[in-house]
């Protein structure tokens, strides 16, 4: 039996549910396949006959299945003629000893939360999306008396218009560089908008018109904004002819200023839709969804098209069982890939889908109007979705080619450093400061399909260290980390316990990794620790192994190359991560802590003294006499100030 098909965002928290428990009293002889059937047979006594969600969860309430039916109980006792079920289903029912379901009204609404569920809870048994990061959008914002054009990620903005999505952030970027050669729409903050006496560089470079040192009339500005929104919603041709027009007039009237900026927009219009690899006249808004499937894995390509244009495409590796169908595998993932994120009017897949008709009726529910799923046969639209097969071909070529040469290295390691067995995940640690400034720790994971990004962790220090300890930094970094897997995952069940850490640093640092990890009780986790070796270069490296001679691989070694990227990487992660803190706490200042003073306080005392540490220095009747600044926020300015010294 095939797990159902999964789709969109649940239609409310408040749909009824009701939880089934399960006794498992009777003969401990028997095996698990019955001792499953048996609780789910109890769950049928009172299993309504109704649309819904179901969750099977094993002995330790973790969920190993959500499903959706349009009868429940109809769909559910299929799971107890064990004998007709594959082995992964049949192993799936032996580990059920409960069961919660979630009524809906119709099926639809069972297939949006469904699809959210998977999400969520991420199932052992569901095939799952992987690599789901945010997309970016072009936000231009309506908050403000002149909107300005940005790039967002995130929850779609309330306070604005999103155009989108972009594959990455180079297509956003890139075509929000030309819409404002285009436009001239500001992009800066409104606190830099607000503080400006003259025009930015931006201005000069003929790439914003200057509203905040109006340069430009706001009815001027409207309408720019007006034909950026138009331009981005479809109607693109149009305006270009309408633009072509005015060159026209405005040549012929022998104003050639005028008719040589209407040249640089049709000119930056039409680089945007000119710089994209593959576009079909007549396609404003849709999605091409196409499945590569080969050895057991799956690769599915998405590309974007919006406003006519190509906005980009994204490789996706779903994760499901090697019997897993095309049809079976594409369905969960439509169901999921728009779960949290408008879909378009028209999305063109590579395979009929199971349930397609449903599905297309949740993502219409989902989004408010018609949502079409097609899969063409002929012409353009074909060529389209032949062409993102192309592309899912050669990406499932390269993921494969990646993971076996992986594969090869992570064997090849735990031959070098002696291991039981090859390493399926592994930990990296480094730490970075600047003289002991804004202590971080940073961990990052790799597994045989390369950098799992997903599972890095950054620890900003918060004990009571001397600045600069490097090794007490390391100990409060591995101390959380292990103290929390303990808690989390005492089983080690989850795949989120290492098989190797490495250490970067020489014997001090490994000495720390080890008395922490004896301190946890922990035993079989093993640590390397990584020194740079004679004169700290790379190729020298000295792998410090406990209870064993250092080990020095030879220069050419790919694995010590493999071992210095993974010691770089978590260096890099460190850094950034480091810097990150850094520049916030640069750009804060000595008023934030101040009760009661505001941003246009805070401007007013900024203004009138100078700098912070003016209005740290002040007296009082300097502090009365500030615009805003009430004599009893005067005394609470000063108390502040002159009590921290």
């Amino acid at each position: 039996m095939k797990p159902p098909v999964p789709s969109e965002n649940p239609t409310g928290d408040d749909a009824p549910k009701r939880e089934i428990g399960l006794s498992l009293d009777g003969d401990d002889n028997r095996g698990g396949a019955a001792r499953g059937v048996d609780a789910i047979k109890h769950a049928l006594k009172t299993m309504p006959g109704a649309p819904g969600v179901y969750r099977m969860l094993d002995d330790k309430d973790r969920v190993l299945y959500v499903g959706k039916a349009k009868n429940l109980k109809k769909r559910v006792v299929a799971y107890t003629r064990i004998m007709q079920l594959p082995i992964r289903i049949a192993r799936m029912v032996a580990q059920t000893v409960r069961m919660e379901i979630i009524t809906t009204h119709t099926e639809a609404e069972a297939l949006l939360l469904e699809s959210n569920l998977i999400k969520k809870l991420k199932p052992r048994y569901n095939i799952l999306l992987r690599d789901d990061k945010s997309f970016p959008y072009i936000l231009i914002t309506e908050d403000h008396d002149y909107p300005r054009i940005v790039k967002h990620r995130g929850a779609r903005a309330k306070d604005g218009s999103c155009f989108g999505p972009f594959a990455s952030a180079w297509a956003v970027n890139n075509t929000i560089n030309h819409l404002q050669r285009a436009f001239l729409l500001r992009s800066c903050t409104d606190a830099v908008f607000s503080n400006r006496s003259r025009p930015c560089l931006l201005y000069q470079i003929k790439r914003c018109a200057a509203p905040c040192v109006d340069r430009i009339s706001k009815a001027e500005y409207d309408g720019l904004v007006d034909i950026c929104r138009d331009f981005l919603t479809g109607r693109s041709q149009k305006i270009l002819k309408q633009l072509e027009a005015d060159m026209m007039d405005a040549s012929e009237r022998m104003e050639f200023e005028q008719a040589a900026m209407y040249r640089d927009r049709i000119r930056a219009l039409s680089q945007i839709r000119s710089h994209q690899d593959i576009n079909l006249e007549g396609v404003e808004e849709a999605d091409v969804i196409a499945l590569h499937q080969e050895g057991g894995q799956s690769c599915v390509q998405v590309f974007f098209f919006r406003s006519g244009s190509n906005y980009g495409n994204r490789s996706y590796f779903p994760r499901h069982e090697q019997s897993a169908e095309i049809p079976e595998i594409l369905s969960a993932f439509v169901g999921q890939f728009y779960a949290d994120k408008p879909a378009p009017k028209q999305i063109f897949l590579s395979h009929e889908i199971e349930g397609q008709e449903l599905v297309e009726n949740a993502l219409g529910i989902n989004n408010n109007r018609k949502i079409e799923l097609l899969v063409p046969k002929r012409g353009g639209k074909r060529k389209l979705v032949e062409h993102a097969l192309t592309n899912a071909k050669d990406a499932l070529g390269r993921r494969m080619a990646e993971s076996a040469t992986q594969r090869k290295l992570l064997e090849d390691l735990a031959d070098k450093l002696d291991l039981e067995s090859t390493p399926e995940r592994i930990e990296v640690y480094d730490n970075s400061h600047t003289q002991g400034t804004n202590m971080v720790g940073g961990m990052i994971v790799a597994g045989p399909e390369g950098f799992m990004k997903n599972a890095y962790r950054k620890f900003n220090i918060k004990g009571d260290i001397a600045p600069g300890d490097d090794f007490a930094m390391m100990r409060e970094v591995l101390t959380r980390r292990f103290a929390r897997a303990q808690k989390e995952d005492p089983d080690r069940e989850n795949g989120s316990w290492p098989d190797l850490c490495l250490i970067d640093g020489g014997l001090g640092q490994l000495g720390v990794a080890r008395a922490v990890l004896e301190d946890l009780g922990i035993e079989d986790v093993m640590l390397v620790g990584v020194a740079k070796g004679v004169d700290r270069n790379a190729g020298k490296e000295v792998l410090h192994i406990p209870g064993k001679a250092p080990v020095r691989l030879d220069m050419k070694d790919p694995v010590l190359y493999f071992i210095q990227r993974l010691r770089d990487e978590a260096h890099r992660w460190a850094i950034g991560t480091h810097r990150a803190k850094r520049a916030k706490q640069i750009g804060k200042s000595l008023l934030d802590s101040v009760p009661g003073v505001g941003g246009a306080r805070k401007k007013a005392l900024l203004h009138h003294f100078g700098s912070a540490r003016g209005v740290a220095d002040a007296g009082l009747s300097d502090l009365e006499a500030v615009e805003g600044i009430s004599a009893a926020l005067a005394r609470k300015i000063y108390d502040h100030f002159h009590e921290a010294k």
